[in-house]
């Protein structure tokens, strides 16, 4: 039976951090480059935007609690996001440049790869801790627990 409320917080979570880090990193730190590689015609629709990040992290949230994994709740979190990433990198990242000539490919490919690797690692290590708790709470490290670690 899915957690309903780890399901909104896993999708909140890829929401805010996918959401915040997407205008951040393509509309304002790097906007002339990724208009010097053909990425935007016209302004960018961020409502649509908006709604295509929500509906995959409705979907990445149901889907990580679905796929049974040896190892912590981190760990889990870490190795779902490579996977996830790296399907995402396939479809948004080569596609790109398969469909049309994108001026400095490298450039692109090698910025989209830090991107996507930012964002994915983010959103791993937060499905990691919002399912690392039971009763559908998350559960951070005490600081007890944090010093036996170290």
């Amino acid at each position: 039976m899915m957690n309903v409320r780890k399901l909104v917080l896993g999708t909140t979570a890829y929401t805010i951090c996918t959401f915040s880090l997407a205008v951040g990193w393509h509309v304002f730190l790097f906007s002339e480059r990724y208009e010097s590689f053909g990425y935007f015609e016209g302004e960018p629709d961020l409502l649509l935007g908006l709604l295509a990040i929500v509906l995959q992290g409705i979907l990445l949230s149901a889907l990580f609690p679905m796929l049974r994994a040896e190892g912590t709740s981190l760990r889990r979190g870490i190795r779902f996001a490579l996977v996830t990433g790296a399907f995402f990198w396939t479809s948004h990242v080569l596609a790109f440049v398969a469909k049309q000539t994108v001026p400095g490919v490298w450039s692109f490919i090698w910025m989209e790869t830090a991107y996507l690797l930012l964002q994915f690692g983010l959103f791993g290590l937060i499905i990691g801790v919002i399912h690392r708790g039971g009763a559908g709470r998350p559960q951070f490290p005490s600081r007890s627990s944090a010093a036996r670690a170290s």
